[in-house]
């Protein structure tokens, strides 16, 4: 199976902001060893910025672009630097891919990062993916690591899409703030009704909410892909995921 997860901030950082390391290492450990068990898996990540505050000693997240690009760049090789560590430990090669919407929005450059993408799979490496966050704004990228995890699970032709967040699924109301609230198991239809659940649900860190996440659902189950939202403290779940146990909430691909 070629399943593409999307590891949000919170699954990676502690509330401070700093590396969760005993998380990082645990999270590259089970997916080491999906990849011995012979899936194919890519990786696409938050963390640049986050890591590069705390590399920089800043006291907060910078809030201009500059100060966010500055950081995300110092980020990026920590981050990488991290990952090569701990999957080198399980014998597995990584190969870090930074995207902007140019790159998927132009024919050429995207059949590019294609190719880029299966001959990396083949050659049996990890690709890791995030938004190229030291060139890209808000006005000319892609915005958010959800959208960004369901652009490269349609353009690498992946069976699933796994989102692991500090939410562990879709409810019929914010379960922080309405204890009646209930976990949605499978999701068959993207109506109006379903989108109206992710308003208002933010994440503890980083950008995303639970409306990327219903964005990104909508362009995975568009093009036949499945989609998982799970909880991203819990990374042994993803044994429970490729064994096609129930866990979070799936979104369940279009059949075309």
């Amino acid at each position: 199976m070629r399943i593409a997860v999307k590891i949000g901030t919170s699954t990676l950082t502690h509330k401070t902001g700093q590396l969760n390391i005993r998380q990082v290492e645990n999270l590259c450990r089970i997916l080491s060893d999906l990849k011995n068990a012979g899936h194919e898996i890519i990786m696409i990540s938050s963390g640049a910025i986050g890591m590069g505050v705390g590399k920089l000693g800043l006291k907060s997240r910078p809030t201009d672009i500059p100060g966010k690009q500055a950081a995300a760049a110092v980020g990026q090789c920590e981050l990488m630097d991290t990952y090569d560590r701990l999957f080198s430990v399980y014998h597995h090669t990584v190969a870090q891919i930074l995207l902007t919407a140019a790159d998927v929005e132009n024919e050429e450059r995207h059949a590019n990062f294609r190719n880029t993408i299966f001959r990396l799979l083949e050659l049996g490496a990890l690709p890791i993916i995030n938004e190229n966050d030291t060139v890209a704004t808000e006005e000319l990228g892609i915005g958010d690591n959800d959208t960004l995890g369901a652009i490269v699970a349609v353009s690498t032709d992946a069976d699933l899409l796994v989102l692991l967040s500090d939410i562990d699924g879709l409810y019929t109301a914010d379960p922080r703030r309405d204890p009646t609230a209930k976990r949605i198991e499978t999701v068959e239809k993207l109506d109006e009704k379903i989108l109206s659940l992710g308003e208002g649900v933010g994440s503890a860190l980083g950008t995303g909410g639970m409306k990327t996440k219903l964005r990104a659902a909508q362009i995975v189950t568009g093009n036949g892909i499945d989609m998982i939202i799970a909880d991203g403290s819990e990374p042994a779940l993803l044994y429970d995921i490729v064994e096609g146990k129930p866990v979070g909430t799936r979104f369940l691909g279009k059949k075309k």
